[in-house]
Formats: C-alpha cells, sequence, structure tokens
C-alpha cells in the first residue's frame, strides 16, 4: 500500500532533470536560484507577487506545472488559497477554502508544525489526499511552512504531466520552506495591517460623522481674526512645559484652545485628558485624581490609576480648577512641585511627567482676595494666563462660525448644507451671546432642525424664539491676571455666580425640582447632572424647595 514517507537527501551524486551531477554541481546549479528566491521574498510583501516573480525560474529548473500555496485558518479548520503560479483563469481564486472535519486538520496542523516533506506518484493518500486538490493526476511534493514551530500553510509544487519528481527537485523543495515560509508571513502581516487600518478608518468616519466634523484637529475658526492674540500666545507656550491658566466666561472655548497647546507641542503623541473638577464629588476628588489601591476603602474592589497618572508623558487639562476644595487644592500643589502623586492607601509615590493646563471662568484673584483658592497654588498655575474674549467681542468672527457650525449640523443630522444668508448674519451679529460659543453652536442646531434642511431658522432659534437684544458694549469679564477693569458696583450687573444661581433656579422650577431625566433641570440647561448638583450644593441650592406640595421624588 501507498504511504506517505519523510523525504531523506542524499550526500551522494543525485539525479536531477534526469542527468546524474555531482553534490558540488547541484550546488551550483541551484545556489544562484536561491539567492534570487530570497531577493524576491524581501522586495515584495505580498505572497501574489513574489510568486509571479519566482515562478519563472523554478519552472525552468523543474518539470512544475503549477506552484500552489495555501494558508491554514484555525478559526474555521480550513485551508485557504492564498496565490498560485502560473494562475489558470477560473481557478483558485483568492480566499478560497476547504474546510475539514476536526481530526483531519488536527493530522494537518501537526503535519505543518514539522519538517517533514511529503511526495508521491499519481496515487494521493495520507496527508497528500487531504492537501491537493481534487483532479489533480501528476506527481506532488508537499512542503510545510511554519512559523516559530507554529504551522502556518503549505507550499505545493504541482509536476508536469508524465514527469516524476527526482531527488534533486526534492532537496530543492527542502530549500525552498524557508524563504516561502517567510513570504507567506509577510503576506499575513500586511493584510492584517490592511484589516487594522480598515477598521482604523471605518472607526474614525463613525465619529466624524457623530462630532460633525470633516476632520479630527480642524483648524480654529477665528485663528486670524477674533483670537489671533490668544493663538500668539498658544505659539508663545507650546514649546516648553509651563503651567498654562485659560481664562474666561463659559462657552468661549477654552478646551479648544487647550488642546491646540497639547497637539501643537512635543507631547502631541501623548493622552491628552480633561477633567471637570466641578462635577467630581467632594468624596472622591482624591480618588479621581490621585488613584487608590485595592482595599483602600469599602467599594475599592481593584487599583485605580488617578488622572494624573493616565496623563503621564501627556497633558492633563483641570477644567472648572476654582471648585476645587482647599484640601484638595493642597494635594494637587504638592503633586506640582514633587511631581509626584501617592495612590488613597498607598504607601509609595508615582513619579509622573505631565503637563498642567487650568481653566476656569472664575474670577481666581479675587477668590485668592477671599480666602476661596490657594494663594500659592494661584502662583504656581497663573505662570502663563490666557484670557479669552467672549463671542459679542469677536463679531467678525460670526460669518466663518456661521458657516462652520451649520456644515457640522448637516453631517450631524443627515440634512443638506444651508449656508447662512446676510439677514441671518445680522441677527447674529445683534445678538449678546451670553452662552458665547457653546450656546452659538446649539442655536445652529436647532435653527438647522427647524429647518428640515430647506433652510436654517434662525430667528426662532435664538434665546428660544426671543427677540435678539443690541449688544451690551464694554461688556469684558474681570480677571485681573489678564488686567482688564471690573464693572463698578454701581452697574449693578450680575456676576456670572449670580447669573448661574438665577438660571438654576428658573429650571428648578420650571421641572418642579427634577434634577435628572429627559424632563429634569440638568436636561433643560444641556449639563450633567452631576454636574448641576455639585453646582447646586456649591451655591446652596436644594432641589427639594421647588418641588409642589402634591409632587413626590
Amino acid at each position: 500500500m501507498s504511504q506517505d514517507l519523510p523525504v531523506s537527501f542524499p550526500s551522494k551524486p543525485v539525479i536531477f532533470n534526469g542527468d546524474t551531477e555531482s553534490q558540488a554541481q547541484f550546488v551550483q546549479r541551484t545556489s544562484q536560484l536561491l539567492l534570487d528566491i530570497w531577493r524576491e521574498a524581501c522586495r515584495h510583501i505580498e505572497i501574489d507577487e513574489f510568486l509571479r516573480t519566482v515562478s519563472p525560474s523554478l519552472v525552468r529548473h523543474a518539470p512544475i506545472d503549477q506552484i500552489i500555496v495555501r494558508r491554514f485558518d484555525r478559526e474555521t479548520a480550513s485551508l485557504v488559497h492564498v496565490a498560485a503560479a502560473p494562475t489558470l483563469d477560473g481557478e483558485h481564486p483568492p480566499g478560497e477554502r476547504h474546510e475539514y472535519p476536526p481530526a483531519d486538520f488536527k493530522q494537518l496542523l501537526r503535519w505543518g508544525a514539522s519538517d517533514r516533506i511529503v511526495t508521491r506518484g499519481k496515487r494521493l493518500t495520507g496527508i497528500l489526499g487531504l492537501l491537493v486538490p481534487d483532479g489533480i493526476q501528476a506527481d506532488v511534493i508537499a512542503v510545510p511552512l511554519s512559523r516559530e514551530t507554529e504551522a502556518s500553510g503549505v507550499l505545493l509544487l504541482i509536476g508536469r504531466a508524465g514527469r516524476e519528481f527526482e531527488s534533486g527537485h526534492l532537496e530543492l523543495a527542502e530549500k525552498l520552506r524557508e524563504p516561502f515560509a517567510v513570504a507567506l508571513e509577510n503576506d499575513r502581516r500586511v493584510h492584517e495591517m490592511a484589516t487594522l487600518r480598515d477598521a482604523a478608518v471605518a472607526d474614525r468616519g463613525s465619529l466624524l460623522r457623530r462630532l460633525g466634523r470633516k476632520e479630527i484637529v480642524e483648524d480654529i475658526v477665528g485663528e486670524r481674526t477674533g483670537l489671533r492674540q490668544v493663538m500668539d500666545r498658544v505659539g508663545l507656550v507650546t514649546g516648553s512645559d509651563v503651567p498654562v491658566l485659560i481664562l474666561g466666561e463659559t462657552g468661549t472655548g477654552k478646551e479648544v484652545i487647550a488642546r491646540a497647546i497639547h497637539t501643537r507641542s512635543p507631547r502631541h503623541d501623548g493622552p491628552f485628558i480633561r477633567v471637570n473638577c466641578g462635577a467630581i464629588p467632594s468624596e472622591l476628588i482624591d480618588s479621581q485624581l490621585f488613584g487608590h489601591e485595592r482595599g483602600s476603602f469599602t467599594g475599592a474592589d481593584q487599583k485605580r490609576q488617578g488622572w494624573f497618572e493616565r496623563a503621564d508623558q501627556g497633558t492633563l487639562l483641570l477644567d472648572e480648577i476654582g471648585e476645587l476644595p482647599l484640601d484638595a487644592q493642597v494635594r494637587f500643589l504638592r503633586v506640582l512641585q514633587d511631581g509626584a502623586v501617592e495612590r488613597v492607601g498607598g504607601t509609595q509615590p508615582v513619579h509622573v511627567n505631565v503637563r498642567i493646563i487650568a481653566a476656569t471662568h472664575r474670577d481666581l484673584a479675587q477668590m485668592v482676595r477671599e480666602g476661596r483658592f490657594r494663594e500659592d497654588l494661584w502662583y504656581r498655575l497663573a505662570v502663563f494666563p490666557i484670557l479669552m474674549p467672549p463671542l459679542r467681542d469677536r463679531k467678525d468672527d460670526i460669518p466663518d462660525l456661521a458657516r462652520h457650525f451649520a456644515e457640522r449640523a448637516a453631517v450631524r443630522f443627515g440634512l443638506p448644507v444651508n449656508i447662512p444668508t446676510e439677514q441671518d448674519l445680522k441677527l447674529l451679529a445683534a445678538y449678546d451671546w451670553p452662552g458665547n460659543i457653546r450656546e452659538f453652536g446649539a442655536v445652529i442646531d436647532r435653527a438647522a432642525i427647524l429647518g428640515n434642511g430647506q433652510s436654517l431658522e434662525i430667528a426662532k432659534s435664538i434665546g428660544f424664539g426671543a427677540t435678539p437684544q443690541p449688544a451690551t458694549p464694554n461688556r469684558t469679564p474681570a480677571h485681573p491676571a489678564a488686567g482688564t477693569p471690573s464693572p463698578a458696583p454701581s452697574d449693578r450687573f450680575l456676576t456670572l455666580d449670580e447669573a448661574m444661581i438665577e438660571h438654576i433656579r428658573r429650571a428648578l422650577e420650571m421641572t418642579e425640582g427634577q434634577v435628572e431625566g429627559r424632563r429634569g433641570a440638568a436636561a433643560l440647561l444641556g449639563i450633567n447632572p452631576h454636574t448641576l448638583r455639585a453646582r447646586m450644593r456649591k451655591h446652596g441650592l436644594d432641589w427639594s424647595e421647588f418641588r409642589h406640595p402634591d409632587s413626590r421624588r
């Protein structure tokens, strides 16, 4: 009975193409061929190109009719066709697979991880019976291909009709094992990288659609006009690691500027992490910022890295830094001084390399004078202050901003792009924009939805349909670090805190004290419920005061 046997290679004279020649003659004949094959394996990263290049030389050196490379697919227990040469029209399309019963596939994997070449004449049995395509009536050599002792594929050399492989051909096949294994591995990695790239492109496209953007990193609207002085200061500080303090009203784009500093700095490959200090419950501040060890408190079932550790080698934006309690400010100052954090429940300091950017809409200098913000921390943070101008002082940027947000809204909501008309721009310029850029974007989104793809309903969107009021001049917020005077007390203009308290009160009255949910005050104000609760605690607002006597929590 015919069976597959391992091939032994003679050191005596060998038979090659019907002629007897010495070992030296055989080595000389094949050495140049193998050198060419290795060269092509290094030049071509896709195996079909490699095989097309080397197949003419192999066919000249041996009675080969076709060369086939197949790959083991463990997930589907199958052999997948990878490449063939010469390629016959319609035969063995790339990706064609032949599935096996589990027992047969395990047998193939064991053989593939070995060094055992199998060959037999026209009668195909054993391993060859599993490997060779149906209908093949010629002599066959099967060479196992592996990487790091793990079966990766098989090289099949199909002989010409009426010819049989000789001992010299078998030894040549043995020498083809390594370059073909390398070529198959290169091909696998290339296609794996292509798959990952396609997945990344798809994820990027999905993210851009959700954000309503064309690019992840876009030009900052107003960079050369209303924000020119701001961007000049950004350019001065990007090359260093000094702390930056960004001051400005709510919604002026402080996070956008912080990201610009990060992406234009040497740390751009590191993480950029934003933390809203006002949204962290006071009892969790240490755990959130500095991390904790397992078992350090009830519920700490595993070790957790804090925001400082997560931002290592990158940038940490501490938004609303003025909301940090005084005791947390002390520990934060120690991190700035020592460059190390100590997790809650830990005993060893963890060194971090983080660039700090702080942002706030509050007057920190005034808070220092009132004892609500540490003076030493103020001096640490205010090394390089940047003052963000409110939108009412950037009226020249409104046309560009309107186009930008209109295009973004069209992408986000799947609507046609509607560019604001001259009348729309006049309405936008006449409004005072107390919510700045954040309110501007919300107005354009609302206008796009109300217009339903036909137009932008700007008049119905500003102030929820209220008549736009003329802009009030000279209303720049006070930030002593930037040298801007405060409004006189006789003006009786509400401070930001007073305006915020009044706005939260109105929202709670309208929702009868409900904070969370679709009809809650947080949804009405467009902020996170945890952020709203933190601000309510800070300003002494109690939800229960706004509940109707007959209503229940």
